[in-house]
C-alpha cells in the first residue's frame, strides 16, 4: 500500500510535468481515496477503462489521455457526467499525463515505440520527434509488415522514398504534422499514430515514407511502462488494461 499524494510526488518526479505547455492538467485530475493498493493503467479514462477499473478494485487509475482538455466544453453532463459519477461515487483517483509521458527518456511513449519495433539508439531529434535506426536495412514494404508485427495493427502506409529504410524517424499519437522535421533531416521513414489529409501529398511530393500506425496503438506502451515501474517503487498492484481503439 501506498499514499496517494507520495505516488503523485513520484510521478511529478519522475516525469516534470511543469516544464510542458500542454493542452490539459497533467497529474491528479479527480481525487479519490487517499491509501492506494492497486492501480490500472490505461490510454484513455473510456467509461470501459473505468468499469474495468472498479470491477478490479482499483483505487487509482492512471491514463494518457484524461479530462478537461482545452476548449472543451466544461459543462458536467451527458458522457462526461457519467464518467466522473463512476469515479466519485467508487471513490477512485484519475491521473494523466499528456506531453510529460510522450516525451520522457525511460517510460515515454516514443522510447517505449522504439523498443517495441526495435529501433537502435532511440534518441530526441527534435521537439517531441525521435530518431533512430533499424538494426538492418528494410524494404518499404518489409518495414508495414514489421510493424504490423509488433503493434498487431497494420499501418496505413504512404508516400515514396528509397527502396531500402535505415533511418527513422517517430512521435507517437496525433503527430503527423511533425513529419516536416523528418524531411529535414533526410530520414528514410516517419511513424506516428494519425493521418491527416495533407500528410499523404508531403509524403509523396517529399519523398519520405510515411506509417500511420495508430494513435492508441503507438501509445499503449508508455502508460504501462509507468505502472510497472511504480509497482517496482511502491509495492502496489498493477495492471494495464487495453480497451482497444482502431484509431
Amino acid at each position: 500500500m501506498a499514499t496517494r499524494d507520495s505516488i503523485l510526488a513520484k510521478l511529478n518526479e519522475w516525469l516534470q510535468p511543469e516544464n510542458f505547455q500542454d493542452y490539459c492538467p497533467n497529474g491528479l485530475q479527480v481525487e479519490g481515496k487517499r491509501d492506494v493498493k492497486t492501480i490500472i493503467t490505461g490510454v484513455t479514462a473510456s467509461r470501459a477503462l473505468i468499469e474495468a477499473a472498479i470491477a478490479a478494485n482499483a483505487d487509482m487509475v492512471i491514463v494518457h489521455h484524461g479530462y478537461f482538455w482545452k476548449g472543451e466544453d466544461q459543462r458536467i453532463q451527458g458522457m462526461k457526467r457519467e464518467r466522473l459519477k463512476r469515479l466519485l461515487d467508487n471513490d477512485i483517483n484519475l491521473v494523466a499525463y499528456h506531453l510529460p509521458l510522450d516525451d520522457h527518456p525511460e517510460y515515454g511513449n516514443n522510447r517505449q515505440l522504439a523498443d517495441i519495433l526495435s529501433i537502435e539508439n532511440p534518441r530526441p531529434l527534435n521537439g517531441l520527434v525521435w530518431e533512430g535506426e533499424l538494426q538492418g536495412a528494410m524494404s518499404p514494404e518489409k518495414f508495414g509488415l514489421h510493424i504490423a508485427r509488433a503493434l498487431h495493427r497494420e499501418p496505413l502506409k504512404v508516400g515514396d522514398g528509397k527502396a531500402e529504410i535505415k533511418r527513422v524517424g517517430w512521435c507517437t499519437g496525433a503527430a503527423q504534422g511533425f513529419i516536416d522535421t523528418a524531411i529535414n533531416a533526410r530520414l528514410d521513414a516517419y511513424i506516428s499514430g494519425e493521418i491527416s489529409e495533407p500528410t499523404t501529398h508531403t509524403a509523396r511530393e517529399c519523398g519520405i515514407h510515411y506509417y500511420a500506425a495508430g494513435h492508441h496503438a503507438t501509445e499503449r506502451y508508455g502508460v504501462k511502462a509507468l505502472g510497472v515501474a511504480l509497482e517496482k517503487e511502491f509495492g502496489v498492484n498493477h495492471r494495464f488494461i487495453d480497451c482497444d481503439n482502431p484509431v
